[in-house]
């Protein structure tokens, strides 16, 4: 079975997050609480409307800031602003959707979670 790429972006919307995907130059905007039901909403249009098993949907999703830390809510925000040098007020009001970042921020924001993300791979539990 192959695989299908999909790109999914998800943003804050008016009540809780929406997404929009591009498939065959079709614009698919959908509304959710959460990504998991973003997806499931999108592969159940793109199973009426394109034939498309959903089964064979991967989605790279691309998120908002405000989005991201509500999808990752395990996040620390304090944590997270010092590592990337950014002010915690500040990333609290991007993660508020209050303000938005400019590229740059955003740049920062993404490499620090990667960053972080990589140190967390290389951790292990030691057990006495």
């Amino acid at each position: 079975m192959e695989k299908i790429e999909i790109e999914l972006i998800v943003e804050k919307g008016d009540s809780g997050l929406w997404g929009r995907v591009n498939y065959n130059d079709n614009l698919i905007i959908e509304t959710g609480v959460n990504v998991y039901e973003l997806e499931t909403k999108i592969k159940d249009i793109l199973h009426e409307l394109e034939d498309v098993d959903p089964k064979t949907i991967v989605f790279n999703t691309v998120y908002d800031i405000y989005s991201l830390f509500k999808d990752f809510d395990f996040l620390n925000i304090s944590k997270i602003a010092v590592y990337s040098g950014i002010h915690s007020g500040l990333l609290r009001q991007y993660a508020s959707g209050v303000k938005h970042p400019s590229a740059n921020q955003a740049k920062k924001i993404e490499d620090t979670l990667h960053r972080l993300a990589d140190l967390m791979k290389k951790a292990s539990i030691y057990v006495s």
